[in-house]
Formats: C-alpha cells, structure tokens, sequence
C-alpha cells in the first residue's frame, strides 16, 4: 500500500480528536428540553391555550417559562389587590384592562360579555379546568411565570397587584430572547 492510503495511528488519532470536539459543540448548542411562549393576548381562549400547552408539556417532564407582556399582563392581576400611588395613566390602564384572568374576554364571540360565562359553564360541565385551577396546576408543576418588566413601568402596573405565584419573576424581553434562544420550543400567543 501506499504511504498516502494509508491511515496511520497519528491521522486516526487527531480524526478522533476532531470528532470529540464537533460532538463537543453539538453538545454545547443542542436545544434544551424547554417550552417558552411569550403571552401577549389578554383573551381569555389565547390565556387558556397557552395554560393548556404549559400544562401538557410540564406533565411530559418539559420546563416551561412563560414571558407575559402587554394585555397578556392582564391575566396575571390579582382581583382582590389594590395599589396605591398610581399616576392618571397608570389608574387608566387599571380602569381599561381587565384585574386578572376571571374577568378576561374571548378573542371572538364575546356576546356582549356572555361568552365567557358560556365557555366557562361548558368547561365545568365537560370537566375541564377553569383558569384559577390551571395557574394552581402550573405552580405545581413548577411552570415559571415572567412579567415583561417594560411592559409593566409603561401601564403602571406593580408587582402587588399580581396573583401569588411561587414561581413568578419580572425581567425583561432579553431575559425571555435568552430563555427561547436555548429552547427547543419557542411559541407566541
């Protein structure tokens, strides 16, 4: 044989070494197990879609961040909490957006209000959980929730007027670019 042809013991050796290091980098960009959708709606269909995603993919053993920003704040206000200290616009976009996820409209056939009281008797007679029940299951299965922090100095919202959540954060859009640029899923609603 030639001495071109013919693998050596040094060529098989820094082959493998380039191998190692390619396999090195898959590892290192490969995608993690992990869900991250940023909510932007207020409807109440698009809160429950993604609380059902969320659910259903926490239940698989997959981590799921959720990054609520501009209506999709609204979900997240605790009815029964009241903030002091407000400015006009603030207290405005208090007084125009719904206080937390019991209150939402539907993105379509609203029926002058009456549609979200339909949805809600349908999913309690087809046993399906309300919101309330679906933010208790998400906390338990350790779903992280993310209040765009921007989103929240340009309504006036603070953070005691959110629901108690046990895994809530507020950070900003970077945090959630971060936190979708590593997962394998990464969804708007």
């Amino acid at each position: 044989m030639e001495k071109s042809n013919e693998i050596t013991m040094e060529n098989f050796l820094a082959e493998l070494e380039n191998l190692k290091a390619k396999t090195s980098q898959l590892e290192n960009s490969a995608k993690k197990d992990q869900l991250s959708i940023a909510i932007i709606s207020g409807d109440m269909d698009k809160i429950m879609a993604g609380m059902i995603i969320s659910l259903a993919a926490a239940a698989m053993d997959t981590k799921v961040k959720l990054f609520f920003s501009f209506w999709g704040l609204a979900a997240l206000r605790d009815p029964k909490k009241t903030v002091k200290g407000k400015n006009f616009i603030s207290k405005m976009f208090g007084c125009m957006l719904p206080k937390g996820y019991g209150k939402l409209k539907l993105s379509k056939h609203n029926m002058c209000g009456m549609g979200p009281m339909m949805m809600k008797n349908l999913m309690k007679k087809q046993h399906v959980l309300s919101l309330d029940e679906m933010f208790k299951e998400a906390a338990e299965l350790g779903i992280e929730i993310t209040a765009c922090e921007m989103t929240m100095n340009l309504m006036g919202f603070k953070k005691e007027e959110f629901i108690d959540y046990p895994h809530f954060h507020i950070a900003g859009a970077a945090t959630f670019v971060a936190d979708a640029g590593e997962s394998a899923m990464q969804w708007m609603i």
